[in-house]
């Protein structure tokens, strides 16, 4: 879903025109934005936790050619989804793909072995 189509969502739902509600959908992300530059943290109840951390510089290695390359530091957004949210979700992904790893518990992860 596109911002686009959630302010047309809302709209066709709410009877309100498309443009107004495309201008509000725009100032809580902006407000987001704006409280994780100012403050680091935004909590938004039954949603989740935006934050803003901070990843040290580190050592990596290109995978083309194995050279050692450096990393620098710098600051990500991290997001943990509120318990509503979780619950939500899971429930979703348990009605629609029951053989889902996280439903079925048969996670081989990402190679096809048990360990990650």
């Amino acid at each position: 879903m596109t911002k686009k189509d959630m302010a047309k969502a809302i709209a066709e739902r709410k009877g309100i025109p498309a443009t107004q509600v495309a201008e509000v959908v725009q100032r809580v992300f902006d407000g987001i934005v704006e409280s994780l530059e100012n403050k680091g943290r935004i909590e938004l109840r039954n949603f989740g936790v935006f934050e803003v951390k901070r990843r040290k510089a580190r050592q990596a290695r290109n995978p083309r050619t194995g050279a050692k390359v450096s990393v620098p530091e710098k600051f990500v957004i991290t997001f943990k989804p509120g318990k509503e949210m979780e619950e939500r979700v899971s429930h979703l992904v348990e009605a629609r793909h029951p053989s889902h790893p996280m439903v079925s518990g048969t996670d081989k992860g990402p190679f096809g072995s048990d360990e990650n």
